[in-house]
């Protein structure tokens, strides 16, 4: 009977074809709709994980951002659901793994992920009403995407501003340099088609974004004729397609969707362009250019095209004994190689890209000259096929692997499929790759092949772009003049029936962010669907030996670790940790150079790694204990090259080749600088939690604000030679303190190689290492900080912090669900809705025993501090909703059961038992979370959030010193 029901059609939909694909464990089902033409992937897989995604191919020919502000605007009601914000009200009556929406350069997706089959049905009706029947009010289109108001609403004597969630989230991300850098490249590359314009918007061009382009782009593209559906997991697609039909599909007819779909017009000699990018007023501006160059290459939907821009990019760029990724890391024309280099396949046509950053504008001939050269030698020397061997090694492992511990693995497969599918290619050719590398590991035995694909595609290929990107401390402040002088002309002009129309807009917003929806027309889990705690995947222990195994279904993948005990070291040793971590693997070994650690790294394994982990005790967070990691993966068949490689690493590494140290520091800079407009709510957040207890200090130290500076600094003092020598023997002992360290091992793999594994490991490892008597010691920490943060940022980001209590104290499960509380009932509507933030919300983090406030690309500081504080007070005095507790418990148990890779797992498991996370621990934090009261969370938030005792911080830009200096706050300069 099974068998029938799995090969049952429903008649809406005709089948084109299905085909297994047994290194990724799924069958790929491919339909279409009959009546739209709508296209459904199915990727059938014994997985209880069910992902859904709709993706509307958009093509945007202006950068008015209408494609992301409609994606926006679409979550925000709809025909069944008409609530203001039934996407995030969703998000917190769900169990959802996963839930978002993306706007990429030429489609809009919808996805979800849940493994409770009521809460997947729940979340497929809400997002199927909210693509196809949405409400678009032209309220949330003025609160998502932009609008005009006086600075104070109500106010027609203050200035006129800009607010909108889109415009203040794309001020955050085009403040990036490398945001820029793309857009400018791409832009430039594609001079007539969608791709020449930013999808996501430009800040300066989103104003000009009418309700009516929103609704026409709405109309035209929001079709299911021009709609790729895709779901991946154990539920039939027939049952699928009962409700696709059911819930729209069955009331659409076909319509033919005119898209500007083309190739790009080709181009019959370079290009060169020279651009700015905004840094501080009165900053040094010199050595920070970035010269790049992009060249256009063939269709990504091409199977042949796509994997030979990928050959063509691992040979050149894949690591550092790659020859262009060698010349860029050793020259002198800049600091180190751009964060852009690489092939982009996502768009049409792909785009191979390489440069320099940290360079001057007179550098760019130079630039084109060494990367001509280079590629020329290529050309002329040819490529070893050890190499190429090594290279299709990592297509295939990267094929292999089960991922998902950041992101449902069955959404990166649908990922991977929509490029063919909005393209016009096909989909299982990208999934199913062995046939393919088969055909390749051919190819490649013509020592002409790659030579002749790098004279082809870039040497002869006249369709290129340098683009020099400069930097110009006058710029922002002539924007923002301009931007102020257009609000005043407007301002100007303005009605009287004008100011009323905005005055009137302003307080029909307000109104409607204030108002009560009644959300029991939403669909919801509640806590009677709650599962039982997930059960842990099964260790066993080596008698003679200090390992851990698991038996996993890996895919023929194996994992091994390498575990130690912090030495006790010095502050000065502990603050080398992040550095040697990152340079271990990167470094010679042995009688083998780094080019030659690097191409045995890349032949026998899927990468070699190594980190430092600490955390408090489940009792007390002042006392901390803390791990160095050496971590590896490798193909079954390369198990035993695997544990070998490690073993030479842990004991061979070293750190005497002084100029490849000093080309890592200037990489590690480069990356650490970038991530500050990414990842300033968390850098703001460490910072605020510095003084609360050692494992916040030690990150905020190691990894968030002062640890960008310190990097800073280090790599300026690496230019003098003396310092170089003392820092690169400073490793060098370092490392030989923590070889002296008893060791452990985490073995992972499918049943029939761990016990090959394990002698494997006796063989090599011999005993587990004498080690050293004194444990590691942080002395408690407790102070107040108060910071602001000045850097090149065209908005801010807010942390107030509170010390509260380790993970095992009865009160930490009532903060944590506190977290969701405020986030949900007051902190999203003051500071998203109201303030124009991206985001914000607040969260209990027991590692550190800290309480934290954050926003994410915030147009506003001292009233979003406040807002945090008001946060507080709301929780007091209003009345509250039993549901929105239920809400609150339900987002911590999805976090608590978020299921990861068959690998992930097995490694949460052993360091959560590592750092004294027990099975029983985690049992009696699941029903204390369980059994949170409201009085629960107005007690603890008295008990431990008093408005005093708060650390505060912001990252902000230099035009903000006098603001946060009136705050109180201590500037910091970045």
């Amino acid at each position: 009977m099974a068998a029938v029901i799995e090969n049952t059609v429903h008649p809406a939909f005709e089948k084109l074809r299905s085909h297994r694909i047994s290194t990724l464990n799924v069958t790929v089902e491919e339909y279409r709709h009959r009546k739209t033409g709508a296209r459904h992937l199915h990727l059938a897989a014994d997985n209880d994980e069910n992902v859904f995604f709709v993706a509307l191919r958009t093509f945007p020919m202006d950068s008015t951002g209408v494609a992301h502000i409609l994606e926006h605007t679409a979550l925000c009601g709809s025909e069944r659901f008409p609530v203001r914000d039934p996407f995030f009200m969703m998000i917190r009556r769900s169990l959802n793994t996963f839930m978002n929406a993306f706007t990429s350069s030429d489609w809009t997706a919808y996805p979800f992920a849940s493994m409770n089959r009521k809460d997947f049905d729940n979340l497929l009706t809400v997002y199927l009403d909210s693509v196809f029947f949405s409400s678009l009010d032209p309220l949330d289109f003025a609160q998502e995407g932009h609008r005009l108001e006086f600075d104070t609403p109500d106010d027609p004597s203050t200035d006129l501003v800009y607010r909108g969630v889109v415009y203040n989230e794309m001020k955050g991300a085009m403040s990036a340099p490398t945001s820029q850098l793309w857009q400018n490249l791409s832009s430039h590359l594609f001079p007539t088609t969608t791709y020449h314009y930013n999808s996501g918007g430009e800040p300066d061009h989103i104003v000009d974004l009418s309700y009516d382009d929103l609704l026409r782009f709405y109309r035209h593209h929001y079709h299911p004729s021009n709609a790729i559906f895709a779901t991946y997991g154990d539920i039939p697609a027939h049952e699928h397609h009962e409700r696709f039909e059911e819930l729209a599909l069955k009331r659409f007819d076909r319509l033919d969707v005119e898209l500007p779909v083309r190739d790009e017009k080709r181009m019959f000699s370079p290009v060169r362009v020279d651009q700015s990018y905004a840094v501080s007023e009165g900053e040094e501006t010199g050595h920070k250019t970035h010269i790049v160059m992009g060249w256009l290459l063939g269709h990504s939907f091409d199977l042949q095209e796509n994997l030979e821009g990928q050959l063509l990019a691992s040979v050149l760029l894949e690591n550092s004994a790659s020859p262009l990724m060698r010349a860029l890391e050793t020259t002198d024309i800049g600091h180190s190689p751009s964060p852009m280099c690489g092939l982009e396949d996502s768009n049409r046509e792909m785009t191979f890209v390489c440069g320099i950053e940290g360079s001057d504008p007179e550098r760019q001939d130079d630039l084109e000259a060494l990367i001509e050269q280079t590629l020329a030698k290529v050309v002329e020397e040819g490529v070893s096929e050890d190499r190429l061997e090594a290279i299709l090694h990592q297509l295939e492992l990267h094929q292999r692997e089960i991922a998902g511990d950041s992101f449902p693995y069955g959404l990166q497969l649908i990922m991977t499929a929509i490029s063919p599918m909005v393209h016009g290619g096909d989909p299982v050719e990208l999934l199913d790759l062995e046939p393919v590398l088969a055909d390749m590991r051919e190819k490649i035995r013509d020592p002409q092949y790659v030579p002749g694909l790098i004279r082809r595609k870039l040497l002869e290929n006249p369709h290129r772009v340098t683009l020099t990107l400069r930097p110009d401390d006058k710029l922002e402040s002539r924007r923002q003049a301009a931007i102020r002088d257009a609000l005043a002309r407007r301002k100007a002009s303005l009605t009287d029936e004008e100011v009323r129309q905005i005055i009137e807009r302003a307080q029909a917003l307000e109104e409607r962010q204030t108002r009560k929806d009644d959300d029991s027309i939403l669909p919801k889990v509640d806590l009677t669907d709650v599962p039982l705690q997930l059960p842990e995947p099964e260790a066993r222990f080596a008698g003679d030996m200090p390992a851990t195994i698991y038996a996993r279904g890996t895919n023929g993948l194996v994992y091994e670790q390498v575990i130690l005990p912090v030495p006790n070291l010095t502050e000065e040793e502990l603050l080398l940790l992040p550095y040697y971590t990152t340079l271990i693997p990167e470094v010679g070994c042995g009688d083998l150079d780094y080019l030659q650690m690097q191409d045995r790294i890349s032949a026998e394994s899927g990468g070699i790694s190594a980190s430092f982990s600490a955390k408090g005790k489940i009792d007390d967070v002042q006392d901390l204990e803390g791990y160095i990691v050496f971590n590896g993966k490798a193909l079954a068949r390369n198990r035993e090259a695997l544990t070998r490689l490690l073993n030479d690493v842990f004991d061979g590494a070293r750190f005497d080749e002084k100029e490849r140290v000093r080309e890592l520091i200037a990489q590690i800079r480069s990356r650490r600088e970038q991530a500050v407009t990414g990842s300033g709510h968390a850098l703001a957040m460490g910072a605020a939690s510095q003084g609360i207890s050692p494992g916040a200090w030690l990150s905020f130290r190691l990894g968030g604000l002062e640890a960008i500076r310190g990097v800073k600094a280090l790599d300026k003092s690496l230019s003098e030679p003396a310092e170089l020598d003392r820092f690169c023997e400073r490793l060098a002992a370092l490392h030989e303190r923590i070889r002296n360290q008893s060791r452990q091992f985490l073995l992972i793999g499918e049943e029939e190689q761990l016990d090959p594994m394990l002698t494997e490991m006796k063989t090599v490892w011999g005993d587990s290492g004498a080690g050293e008597q004194a444990a590691w010691k942080l002395e408690p920490v407790s102070y107040q900080a108060r910071q602001a943060w000045l850097t090149s940022t065209q908005v801010n980001f807010c942390a107030k912090a509170y010390s509260t209590v380790a993970i095992d104290h009865p009160d930490a499960a009532a903060l944590t669900v506190l977290g969701g509380f405020l986030r949900n009932g007051y902190l999203h509507r003051a500071i998203r809705e109201k303030g124009g933030a991206y985001g914000g919300g607040a969260g209990q983090d027991s590692v550190n025993g800290t309480f934290r406030f954050f926003s994410y690309r915030d147009p506003r500081l001292g009233e979003t501090l406040e807002d945090f504080d008001n946060a507080l007070k709301w929780l007091q005095t209003e009345q509250h909703d039993p549901q929105e507790l239920e809400e609150s418990i339900l987002g911590v148990i999805g976090q608590l059961d978020r299921p990861r890779s068959p690998a992930g797992a097995a490694r949460h498991a052993f360091h959560n038992r590592l750092f004294g996370r027990t099975p029983e621990q985690r049992a009696r934090f699941r029903e204390r979370v369980l059994a949170v009261t409201l009085d629960d969370m107005k007690r603890v938030a008295r008990e431990w959030l008093k408005p005093g005792s708060a650390s505060v911080a912001v990252v902000t830009s230099f035009e903000n010193r006098d603001t946060a200096e009136k705050l109180g706050l201590e500037i910091q300069e970045l």
